[in-house]
């Protein structure tokens, strides 16, 4: 059977390949990345209070990957993870706030090399330029309305820029599209559209009428988001280029929430992935296959007949995306390292289709992050006061204000049986060799990316 399957994709890949011989007019490639975005916040993943009407659309069209995950659960070591497919430690960004070692290739030389003029829009987050010399439109992060003197956070996407440079554009090389943009990163649009009444809370968090006020914003942010989408995608219907593109949409990492975003949970680094590739992909389908952001940039390369440059630790899942296969990964790592001063809580993981092992290498510091600690900006400060306050006389409350403050050295947990990562197994007997093995890969994996953290 091992056999057959692996047979089954040498031929696709073979036949993927000859459209590309016979017709040297390779796909466009426009990767459309939102910002601190939650996968099961979105329609396609399950959310019924939010209204992703785009995203919908885009999934029926789409392959959807149900088991994708980030490199990192923060904003620059996961980009660079996704843009150059190397890990946090082998690029060289792997805290917040710091960039790629010099010297380290990019997906823009990659694809430059073969043909492409990579382009990037919107949200940047990358350094230095030596790493990532696309091409940027200008006007394409702009501050929102009010905040022109000092934006700061709020910034916005505008795909009307981009718009505008598609119809400008006369290069005739394939055109490989980045589009970042800013929502839903706090701080979340000032004006719900949704009753706060009706939101969804985790149940790993406490329940105010704070906490709805803000998952309201935060739920309307992501509803813009949605509208960038929607108008990028008829941006490229109206330059004719939507029948000729290879579009995926995803996140670089869970939103700015508790046991989420600066987390190993699966809120933090699980994301979602659609990949719609004419030809190739089944509209309205779903994979379980395992894989990692840092695949992408061998898939796309494998996906437009070139061969992948040796030495990255992405792996091409092509024969996903083609059908050949169900399977991709046994294993995903994860790595965080921390935000400047306000997160010293480093860990790392490893998670299977079912299990998920988290070491935290400073257990001792207690865990803080923008969402207990900033005062200068919404993203905790609006609503975690009232967290603190129900604490003080909810059992239940005090639990998860403890569980957000103080972690273990290690944690162990059945994904499936418990999704939200609430019931620790690490000092369970039953679980000893699981445990063990998850350690031991782990560890061994650590010293092959030259990762000795230890502390902070």
């Amino acid at each position: 059977m091992y056999l057959f399957r692996l047979f089954g994709t040498f031929l696709l890949v073979c036949a993927s390949f000859g459209v590309h011989a016979a017709d040297e007019r390779k796909p466009n490639i426009v990767l459309f990345l939102a910002d601190d975005l939650t996968t099961r916040d979105t329609g396609p993943y399950g959310a019924s209070r939010v209204r992703t009407p785009q995203l919908d659309a885009l999934a029926r069209e789409s392959l959807r990957f149900d088991r994708a995950f980030a490199a990192s659960p923060t904003c620059v070591p996961s980009r660079a993870a996704l843009y150059t497919g190397l890990m946090p430690f082998r690029n060289g960004a792997h805290p917040n706030h710091s960039q790629c070692r010099e010297g380290v290739q990019s997906l823009a030389q990659h694809f430059a090399a073969v043909g492409y003029q990579v382009v990037q829009a919107g949200k940047r987050h990358f350094a230095p330029q030596s790493v990532f010399p696309w091409d940027r439109i200008e006007s394409s992060e702009i501050p929102e309305p009010g905040f022109e003197a000092k934006p700061g956070l709020n910034t916005d996407l505008n795909v009307a820029a981009v718009d505008r440079w598609l119809a400008r554009r006369t290069d005739s090389r394939p055109l490989f599209l980045i589009v970042a943009d800013h929502s839903p990163h706090v701080v979340w649009t000032q004006r719900a559209t949704f009753d706060s009444a009706e939101v969804d809370v985790p149940p790993d968090h406490i329940d105010t009428p704070d906490t709805r006020r803000a998952r309201a914003r935060y739920y309307t942010d992501i509803e813009k988001m949605d509208r960038n989408l929607a108008s990028l995608v008829a941006s490229l219907r109206r330059h004719a280029l939507w029948d000729n593109t290879a579009f995926l949409f995803t996140s670089d990492q869970g939103a700015q929430w508790a046991f989420s975003k600066w987390t190993l949970y699966d809120s933090g680094i699980r994301v979602p992935l659609l990949v719609r590739w004419p030809g190739k992909t089944r509209p309205g389908t779903h994979t379980d296959a395992l894989v990692s952001l840092v695949d992408i940039v061998p898939t796309l390369l494998e996906g437009v007949g070139v061969p992948v440059p040796a030495g990255l630790d992405g792996e091409s899942f092509l024969g996903v995306v083609l059908g050949a296969t169900v399977r991709h990964r046994d294993v995903v790592f994860t790595t965080h390292t921390g935000d400047r001063e306000w997160n010293r809580s480093p860990a790392r993981s490893i998670r299977t289709e079912r299990y998920k092992l988290i070491v935290n290498l400073a257990p001792r510091i207690v865990y803080t992050t923008h969402m207990d600690l900033a005062k200068d900006h919404d993203g905790g400060r609006e609503y975690w006061p009232s967290w603190e306050q129900a604490a003080r006389t909810d059992p239940l409350a005090a639990r998860v204000l403890d569980r957000y403050r103080h972690h273990p050295p290690e944690e162990l947990y059945d994904v499936q049986l418990d999704p939200y990562e609430q019931h620790n197994l690490a000092e369970d007997s039953r679980y000893t060799k699981i445990l063990a093995d998850l350690r031991t890969r782990l560890a061994a994996w650590r010293e092959a990316q030259g990762d000795r953290i230890s502390t902070p």
